[in-house]
């Protein structure tokens, strides 16, 4: 997808919500919709980062408390042309990762203990690598405005549904208009945002195969966290089902098919492509991240700031 298409969608987001303040509250409804997704955005690109890895109670590590995994997030980088991210552990049971930040110089790669206590340190690297490729895409900041706006047109949408909308000589929707605006607008701005997401997913993979060198890594590491995914709930992605689509493989319980409304490609899909990129780049050259253990659970870094064994 290109810039030009996401460009267009965003735009059709806010036409969207303008569209919705026009239902419900005339011109003056449309003007007020106009400025609130004008300030949501701007309060988004400032802090989505902040409040995301709030949401997931992420700490921030370093060489110090986490110097296995601050290297190779370092190495990466390095591969990948980027700034040093900042790096973040989350307690969580379920393996999975995100980036967020509002451009490269503010970007932020976060990955669960459960995500530590179940790869190699190769998948790791593939995982790390295809996180990058999102901040190398800014798809990060993309990504949170597009689920900011979504979020905000099915909460205008419920409003609209409860105070009946505007009806007067020259536009008259009552009570069908509006519950057309309470099924429509959610659905339409959730297919908007999920196609977003899921075309950023592919490219991601393919950068992140190409920052790693081992797309088979990646391919592996992606099947390792779909099958734990399934069984292992994340309860703070469940409670924000939003922010879903910023994981690299999708965390909420229910059905992976891959079509308009999943937030994630199909794993199977995915994996195909990767061994495709794989057969295409051959079996030489070393990852950026590779380690001593390429076999077993990625746990040689045994403790973060003093917390303990991961898990």
């Amino acid at each position: 997808m290109s810039y030009f298409r996401t460009a267009i969608l965003l735009a059709a987001l806010t036409a969207l919500f303008m569209g919705i303040g026009y239902l419900i509250g005339g011109q003056g409804g449309m003007v007020i919709a106009l400025l609130v997704a004008a300030a949501m955005n701007l309060f988004a690109y400032w802090n989505s980062d902040k409040m995301v890895l709030r949401m997931y109670g992420a700490r921030e590590v370093d060489e110090r408390s986490a110097p296995e995994l601050y290297a190779l997030v370092k190495r990466l980088a390095e591969a990948a042309g980027l700034p040093m991210p900042r790096v973040y552990v989350m307690d969580n049971p379920q393996p999975n990762a995100f980036a967020t930040g509002r451009n490269p110089q503010h970007a932020a790669v976060a990955v669960t203990t459960g995500l530590l206590n179940t790869v190699n340190q190769d998948e790791l690297a593939g995982v790390i690598a295809h996180e990058l490729g999102h901040v190398k895409n800014r798809d990060t900041l993309l990504m949170t405005i597009t689920a900011t706006i979504a979020g905000a047109i099915s909460m205008l949408a419920n409003f609209g549904f409860m105070f009946g909308g505007r009806s007067n000589s020259n536009n008259n929707i009552g009570f069908i208009g509006t519950l057309a605006l309470l099924i429509l607008g959610p659905l339409a701005a959730g297919l908007v945002q999920m196609a977003i997401s899921r075309n950023r997913e592919y490219e991601a993979d393919r950068e992140g195969a190409e920052i790693s060198r081992r797309p088979l890594s990646l391919a592996s590491a992606l099947q390792k966290i779909a099958g734990a995914a399934q069984h292992i709930p994340n309860m703070p992605a469940e409670r924000n089902p939003a922010s879903a689509h910023l994981f690299i493989v999708n965390p909420l319980s229910g059905a992976r098919m891959d079509n308009l409304f999943s937030t994630h490609p199909n794993v199977e899909n995915r994996v195909a492509r990767l061994r495709e990129m794989a057969r295409d780049m051959g079996e030489s050259g070393t990852p950026a991240g590779a380690g001593s253990d390429a076999s077993g659970p990625w746990s040689s870094e045994r403790r973060v700031a003093g917390r303990g064994p991961w898990g």
